[in-house]
């Protein structure tokens, strides 16, 4: 029997974390049809319960792929389509050229940016730990903040650059270019903790050995969400800087030069590709479900006893993604 209640590939290598987040954000899951999700679900639900164990090991890997990039691991919930981890390089591809646009008026910086925030927002929302949930106050709260920072640390920055005479053409232009992953950076760092502020207040849930809660965590709290901060930054910055790099080659053919209606596409496409292949190996830098030793956390969860009797000297957690 396989065990479906892990990831197919060992979480506690980076290669396999890989493998593992790179099938969870295959834009190709986003083609499934309903019914298809549905017998996928069900299998999964059979085979648990030793109904299927005559299916083909890989059929039923497949099945859990789809199941997991749909639904929620925490509340077995659908996760709204435009932002589930599949659906990432599409929703934030059309976002990611408005702001590497040159020469971005205020406007259209400050646009772009509400556009990137507001997703952002989204995102953090459908996919963090469900354990530990805000309201709508909060949430409110949180996007206006995460949106007010993004706005002014990009117009800020870019105002700066056009200012000043102590630099280079070159360098300016390096600058420019990054202007917005600094904003990007600093509001989406933000935007995580804001947006999932109250797991640093109230903690996440942490389980045992045999996935039964033993109680709630800020220490994990913080851990989890400053992990997701670090993927997100981790995923922006070859998204941003690498279309830039990539056309600024193109952009000195004879090629392009012939052909100048191919920029945007063209660009588009290296936007996309920076995208799909940053997002798994961002997020793959750390397990989602996180293990952690009790030492690390507060003080009541050092004397935990598992059913047998031996202190517990591990816990683990949804940090959520």
């Amino acid at each position: 029997m396989l065990d479906l209640s892990k990831p197919r590939y060992d979480q506690s290598t980076y290669m396999g974390r890989l493998r593992h987040f790179s099938e969870l954000t295959d834009p190709r899951n986003l083609l499934t049809t309903e019914s298809q999700l549905v017998a996928a679900k069900k299998l999964i639900e059979d085979y648990k319960m030793g109904k299927a164990a005559d299916v083909d090991p890989e059929s039923v890997w497949k099945a859990k792929k789809l199941v997991d990039s749909t639904f929620h691991s925490d509340t077995g919930e659908k996760i709204l389509l435009p932002f589930r981890m599949s659906c990432f390089v599409p929703t934030n591809a059309l976002i990611v050229a408005g702001m590497l646009a040159p020469n971005p008026s205020i406007a259209a910086i400050a646009f772009w940016q509400v556009a990137n925030q507001s997703v952002n927002v989204a995102f953090n929302f459908f996919n963090a730990n469900k354990t530990t949930e805000m309201n709508m106050s909060e949430t409110a709260f949180a996007y206006t903040t995460a949106v007010a920072s993004s706005c002014a640390i990009a117009v800020g920055l870019n105002e700066y650059i056009k200012r000043t005479k102590s630099f280079s053409p070159s360098t300016l232009r390096l600058l420019g270019r990054g202007v917005p992953f600094v904003a990007v950076a600093a509001a989406g760092t933000l935007n995580v903790f804001l947006m999932r502020s109250k797991e640093l207040t109230d903690g996440i849930a942490v389980l045992n050995a045999d996935g039964e809660v033993v109680g709630k965590s800020q220490s994990a709290g913080y851990t989890a969400i400053s992990q997701v901060a670090i993927s997100r930054v981790a995923t922006s910055f070859p998204a941003v800087f690498l279309p830039g790099l990539i056309m600024g080659q193109l952009e000195r053919t004879k090629f392009l030069k012939s052909n100048p209606r191919l920029h945007m596409p063209l660009n588009l496409l290296t936007i996309c590709g920076s995208l799909m292949a940053a997002l798994p190996c961002a997020i793959a830098l750390f397990p989602q479900i996180a293990e952690v030793d009790v030492n690390q956390l507060e003080p009541r969860f050092r004397n935990l006893t598992a059913n047998n009797g031996d202190r517990i000297k591990t816990l683990y957690f949804n940090r959520g993604l």
